[in-house]
């Protein structure tokens, strides 16, 4: 094999990271006609019956409130949307205060986005939050994702990515409880905050809920999310290691020219039905697509060499609802059932179809038991 040209499966297994940079960065040729027709039969053929989501609003949901947290250097983009007063109360809820009972308060519900997706991700969880009413949710892109800026230098690490975490809640939520809610790296920056502040995650944090993610390698690494990471990450590594940003931008030329190709790798590898919705998966791609080579490089080392298993045991006094979809490629089922074993009482809950963006692609299914274990800690 020619230096710097990446395996078939390497290239399948790119699509919903954005890691399909590691196609342009190996300089594969697409036909671009080809790709447009492929592309124009695999839309056609779900129109009908017409597609749910085409005038869905992703990425434009309303906020009480969005600003800029300088974390390090690194300026997040934060969202927080209020809960609301008068609603009606769950009837144990309303039963405690009458009784003179003081009720327990709501927590806040903090969500975490996983690799090359920003806050958009969870749009269904927060239509659904915000339309309830009963929890205040706060929303953040991680660093170098979606509105947030990026690292001037150096490679991003997980144990940063915790500290930012904790920055985002004691920015928008100095005291009271909360729910970190991690989909896929997210998850693994939830573990982080709770390896590198124990004592922080004991007092504030009451609930966990990890969507699609992994704690590391593990007996089944060679399906997990660091595994595919090194079969896709050599293309990336000159990056890593100081190539110029030239050089960044020219792939980042390259995956926009490639945007057909991209398409289908999301929908194949980002989603567990046979007809997702169109308008989901172009969205979730343009997620992808608008991180950039540089940042996509600069994370590579840090997530393949992520391992925190040790970290979960530190998590069995918080309660614990587990979600993955039985059609995950990228993070599956198993890399949840490994976490499942090392906290036997966590709540497993497999969602079935729903592949790496379950939160999306069967989105009542998650919110409902989002919803329910919300209303055990409330």
């Amino acid at each position: 094999m020619d230096e710097g040209v990446v395996p078939a499966e390497s290239k399948r297994r790119a699509g919903v990271f954005g890691a399909l940079v590691g196609l342009a960065a190996a300089g594969v040729a697409v036909g671009v006609a080809a790709e447009r027709a492929i592309v124009t039969r695999a839309r056609r053929a779900r129109r009908t019956p017409a597609d749910p989501y085409a005038d869905e609003p992703f990425g434009r949901l309303s906020y009480d409130e969005a600003f800029t947290l300088p974390v390090d250097g690194i300026d997040l983009h934060v969202e927080v949307v209020e809960a609301v007063d008068g609603i009606e109360l769950d009837p144990d809820f309303a039963a405690a205060a009458l009784a003179g009972a003081a009720a327990p308060s709501a927590p806040t519900v903090v969500f975490v986005h996983g690799f090359c997706l920003a806050s958009g991700a969870f749009h269904f969880q927060r239509k659904e939050l915000t339309r309830r009413g009963a929890w205040r949710s706060v929303y953040y892109d991680q660093p170098g994702h979606g509105r947030s800026g990026k690292l001037a230098a150096g490679e991003y690490e997980l144990p940063a990515l915790g500290d930012a975490l904790r920055a985002v809640i004691e920015a928008t939520t100095p005291e009271g409880p909360v729910v970190l809610v991690g989909h896929s790296m997210g998850g693994m920056t939830v573990m982080a905050l709770a390896e590198g502040h124990p004592e922080f995650f004991a007092e504030r944090v009451v609930g966990v809920v990890l969507i699609s993610t992994s704690a590391g390698l593990f007996k089944d690494g060679e399906r997990s999310l660091p595994a595919l990471l090194a079969r896709v990450s050599q293309p990336l590594l000159p990056l890593v290691n100081g190539a110029t940003k030239v050089t960044g931008r020219m792939i980042d030329h390259a995956r926009q020219a490639a945007g057909n190709l991209a398409w289908l790798l999301t929908r194949r590898y980002g989603f567990g039905s046979d007809n997702p919705s169109p308008a989901m998966v172009s969205y979730v791609e343009r997620m992808n697509s608008a991180t950039q080579t540089e940042t996509v490089a600069r994370y590579v080392r840090t997530l393949y060499q992520h391992a925190r298993h040790p970290v979960l045991e530190a998590l069995r006094e918080t309660p614990v609802l587990l979600i993955c979809g039985d059609c995950d490629p990228i993070t599956p089922l198993t890399s949840t059932e490994d976490m499942k074993r090392l906290l036997p009482d966590a709540e497993l809950v497999v969602i079935p179809k729903g592949g790496h963006m379950v939160l999306m692609e069967r989105a009542e299914a998650v919110n409902e038991v989002l919803v329910e274990f919300l209303e055990k800690l409330s």
